[in-house]
C-alpha cells in the first residue's frame, strides 16, 4: 500500500551536545547551558536541572525551541526586566534556526546594571556564543525501509548497499535476513529498482515510519 508522503521540515540544527560557555560582561558572570531536548519535558527537566545547580545565582533565565518546526517555543525572564532576557534568548535560537534545544544563562550580578538594551544584548549574545562554542549538527529526516532476503544474497546485498553508501540502521538474522536502513523519501523509487535488479527480485521491500538521523 503506497503510504502518505511525510510532511513538514525534512532537517533541522541543534545543539552537537550539552556544555557550557562562560561570559563576563561588565563584572556580570553569564553561564549559557544548551543541551538537546526531544520534548518539552525534556527541556523542563533541564532547566530544573541548572537552576538545582546555581541556587545562589541572581537569575537563571531560560529558553527552549521543540519541533522540527518549532511549534512550541517558550521563555521565562526569571526576574529580569520583561523582555530583556528569555525573550533574546529564544530569538538567538530562531534566527540561528536551533530546534530541539534548550538553553539556560545564568546571571551572577556583578554590581554593574546594564540597563534594558545591555541585558538583550547580553542574554542574546550568550547564547550566539554558546552555540558557536559547543557546536551544532544537522539532521535530515529519512524513511526506515526494511529489506528482508536470503541468507545466501544477504551478505553480498549488505556489502552492497554500504559500498553505495546507503545507511544500514540494523542487521537480523533469523528465518530469513532483515535489513533495516534509512533513505530520503525521493530516493524510494529508484532504490526499489536497484534492489530488483541486485538480488533478481528475490528481495522484499517494506517501508516504516520516518525519524530523522545527523548527517
Amino acid at each position: 500500500m503506497q503510504q502518505d508522503q511525510p510532511t513538514g521540515p525534512v532537517e533541522y540544527v541543534t545543539v552537537a551536545a550539552e556544555g557550557v560557555h562562560e561570559t563576563e560582561i561588565n563584572r556580570s558572570r553569564f553561564l549559557c547551558a544548551l543541551a538537546p531536548a526531544a520534548t518539552e519535558a525534556d527541556a523542563q527537566a533541564f532547566v530544573a536541572r541548572i537552576r538545582a545547580e546555581h541556587p545562589g545565582a541572581n537569575h537563571n533565565c531560560w529558553a527552549y525551541v521543540i519541533g522540527a518546526d518549532a511549534g512550541i517555543q517558550k521563555a521565562s525572564d526569571d526576574g529580569e526586566p520583561g523582555g530583556t532576557a528569555g525573550v533574546p534568548m529564544l530569538q538567538m535560537l530562531l534566527r540561528r534556526e536551533v530546534r530541539y534545544v534548550a538553553a539556560v544563562v545564568t546571571r551572577y550580578f556583578g554590581g554593574v546594571k546594564l540597563g534594558a538594551g545591555g541585558l538583550i544584548r547580553a542574554y542574546g549574545g550568550v547564547v550566539g556564543e554558546a552555540l558557536d562554542a559547543l557546536g551544532t549538527v544537522t539532521r535530515r529526516r529519512f524513511r526506515l525501509v526494511t529489506v528482508t532476503v536470503g541468507h545466501q544474497r544477504a551478505g553480498r546485498l549488505e556489502n552492497d548497499l554500504r559500498a553505495t553508501g546507503r545507511q544500514v540502521r540494523d542487521v537480523r538474522y533469523g528465518a530469513e535476513v532483515t535489513i533495516e536502513l534509512g533513505l530520503p523519501d525521493a530516493d524510494v523509487p529508484a532504490f526499489r529498482g536497484w534492489l530488483a535488479d541486485a538480488t533478481s527480485g528475490e528481495a522484499r521491500l517494506e517501508l516504516g515510519g520516518e525519524a530523522f538521523g545527523t548527517v
